[in-house]
């Protein structure tokens, strides 16, 4: 396991993100702080782990901003007396742990660890995942109907018929979905979908 020795923070509150820094300052831990997502995207880091003050929103904008430069970085999201729910809620749009806050520099430190560790177990799939859906997120909504019924395994007819085309135009749109997705074949675009959680 990978010792951190980058943490990127992002908090809009200067006081806190000096708290913190000064905090991990004695792990030797560098702290590259920002105050938004936006500020973030236009100095990108090389590399870390995200300590992210969690608000409605941020870290699918966070994801987001991930995607369009092609790269993942471990997201523990913090808040202020966080709910259950709202953890629960977190975890799911892609964080890999949750902290509340105010939180000690050890409890920190320990929930940094957990976070090297999981990104060890799954970081390679959670990047493929934020790729592909950056990709899917390129397909008109009527392709990515197209994309959902040829992972079904239906064919350009059945697909017309589900959604009221007619089998040329799904060839059509069977065309721009994988050219779009930079997909060679029907099977790629499949492996896409599935990458980015469109099909279980």
């Amino acid at each position: 396991m990978e010792r951190i020795s980058n943490l990127i923070l992002i908090d809009g509150d200067t006081r806190r993100r000096a708290t913190i820094s000064h905090a991990l300052s004695t792990a030797q831990i560098h702290v590259e702080p920002f105050e938004n997502i936006s500020e973030l995207g236009a100095a990108w880091p090389r590399g870390g782990v995200v300590l992210l003050h969690e608000q409605a929103g941020a870290i699918s904008s966070l994801i987001e901003q991930m995607a369009r430069h092609g790269e993942w970085f471990p997201i523990i999201a913090f808040s202020e007396f966080p709910s259950p729910p709202r953890i629960v809620q977190a975890v799911l749009d892609g964080a890999i742990d949750y902290v509340g806050w105010p939180i000690t520099a050890d409890e920190l430190n320990a929930s940094l660890d957990r976070a090297i560790r999981r990104t060890d177990a799954f970081g390679h799939a959670k990047l493929r995942e934020v790729m592909a859906r950056a990709r899917i997120d390129r397909l008109s909504r009527r392709e990515r109907e197209v994309l959902s019924g040829v992972a079904s395994g239906l064919s350009n007819r059945l697909i017309g018929e589900r959604l009221s085309i007619s089998p040329r135009t799904v060839e059509i749109h069977r065309a721009n979905m994988l050219t779009k997705l930079g997909a060679s074949h029907t099977s790629d675009a499949i492996r896409i979908a599935i990458e980015a959680a469109l099909i279980k």
